[in-house]
Formats: C-alpha cells, sequence, structure tokens
C-alpha cells in the first residue's frame, strides 16, 4: 500500500520533502515504519527523539497505519 507521511522541521530536511510517499506492506505498525524510514533515511537515527503521529496525535510503536491515514514525523522542538 501507499502512505504519504508529512515532514516538518529537521525531519523535512532529512527527507527533502515536506511530503513523501512510500510504499509499505499492509498492517504495518508504526515501529516498523521507523525502521523503514531509518534504513533509507540514516540520519533520522542521529536524532534524539522524533514521534510518528497518526491522524494528527501521537502514536504508540504498535499502532496499525492504514493508507486511509494522516501520517507526520515530528522531530524535536527546542524552545526558549
Amino acid at each position: 500500500m501507499k502512505i504519504k507521511i508529512l515532514t516538518f522541521g529537521i525531519a523535512k530536511d532529512i527527507l527533502g520533502a515536506s511530503e513523501k510517499e512510500i510504499d509499505v506492506d499492509e498492517g504495518l505498525n508504526v515501529k516498523q515504519l521507523k525502521n523503514i524510514l531509518e534504513e533509507d533515511f540514516p540520519q533520522l537515527q542521529k536524532l534524539k527523539s522524533y514521534f510518528i503521529a497518526v491522524d494528527e496525535e501521537y502514536a504508540e510503536d504498535d499502532q496499525i497505519i492504514s493508507s486511509t491515514n494522516e501520517i507526520a514525523i515530528i522531530p524535536p522542538v527546542s524552545g526558549g
């Protein structure tokens, strides 16, 4: 299945676009998606932490992703 991933901040720089469409297997969970992304974009591993949001909610690693979900990579945020 194809999923579209929205990116922000440093994640946008790492993936080279504000949106990325990738092919994944049905039944993929968030942890598996992170593994795929880190394999394709090794610089993601250098981030201290980043989150995956599914339909505008932070997702747990075991959450299953479907092609209709809105997926976003939420990079670490620094503030002042």
